[in-house]
């Protein structure tokens, strides 16, 4: 068989998403700033998540609130989720950056990452002017997880690199594409969430693509550094995105609403649901073990 004649390889596979995705990406990408209206009013009626998927819902907390204020607790709810995407984006692009500097240019891997630099770098602004305008604060990770992000986003390479940012973006893009489908969620979310949506899935078909290449080629002892440390990232996100500190926008103790959504199965549940996809694929790229499933568990992912 000659070279011409040879099946592809898993990285000729790659180069060729990557080039339909820079095509993709020159068609159908947006300009939050032209394509929202910022200055539409906020329906007062209107919730900012679907109420099963707050994290206290079915509790006996949320049986004493009253209707405005579930409504407002969502509104922070949904304030906390994007500031932590915000958070973890701008982490991506740090990562992409570094990634491809030690990539050839002229690869189409290296020139869609830096495509999608482009595309988070509008998604992190478009998430803090939602922030801004549904008049919520920007909630971040504790501390504790800010200083370890410093360190993981300095050397993450390989899958470690890929695997917890799909995590990121699948579990949160499970949550948008219901939020964005449900008329009774505030039009302003919904178009966030819808434009976020779209661009999103050309980067978690990269991202997928470069797990799945990364891990044949992983020996043992850095694939199970590779497994523990994705599942330990992985778990810092999804451990953050709902801060404690929302609860008390409706007059309930940080401490007081934590204990509740922790101890909340309809909020495991929801968990579970967000990452069902995600998992999946993890798991079938040998990266839900023995030892890295309990990391996931802590976290109701899996």
């Amino acid at each position: 068989m000659t070279a011409l004649q040879q099946p592809p390889t898993p990285l000729d596979a790659v180069r060729k998403t990557a080039t339909r995705l820079l095509k993709s990406s020159s068609k159908n990408s947006y300009d939050p700033d032209l394509d929202i209206d910022w200055d539409a009013p906020i329906p007062a009626d209107k919730k900012f998540l679907p109420f099963e998927r707050v994290s206290i819902y079915g509790t006996a907390l949320w049986d004493s609130l009253d209707d405005a204020q579930r409504i407002e607790l969502s509104r922070h709810e949904l304030a906390s989720v994007a500031s932590t995407g915000l958070w973890f984006e701008i982490i991506l692009i740090e990562m992409l950056a570094r990634w491809a500097y030690h990539q050839d240019p002229q690869d189409p891997r290296t020139q869609y990452a830096l495509t999608e630099i482009g595309d988070e770098t509008r998604h992190v602004l478009m998430f803090a002017k939602a922030i801004e305008r549904l008049g919520a604060p920007t909630y971040r990770p504790h501390v504790v997880i800010r200083q370890l992000a410093r360190l993981y986003k300095a050397v993450a390479a390989g899958p470690a690199l890929f695997a917890p940012v799909l995590v990121a973006e699948e579990i949160t893009d499970r949550l948008q594409r219901e939020t964005m489908n449900d008329e009774d969620v505030n039009p302003l979310v919904r178009m966030v969430n819808r434009i976020h949506v779209v661009e999103e899935a050309r980067h978690v078909r990269f991202a997928r693509e470069e797990v799945a290449r990364q891990m044949q080629t992983l020996g043992l002892p850095a694939r199970v550094l590779s497994n523990v440390v994705s599942a330990a990232v992985a778990a810092g996100v999804a451990a953050s995105l709902i801060s404690p500190q929302v609860y008390t926008s409706v007059g309930i103790a940080p401490r007081d609403g934590l204990r509740a959504a922790r101890s909340n199965p309809n909020y495991a549940e929801t968990r579970r649901w967000m990452a069902e996809k995600i998992m999946a694929f993890l798991d079938e790229q040998g990266m839900v073990t023995w030892y890295s499933r309990p990391i996931y568990k802590l976290v109701s992912l899996v």
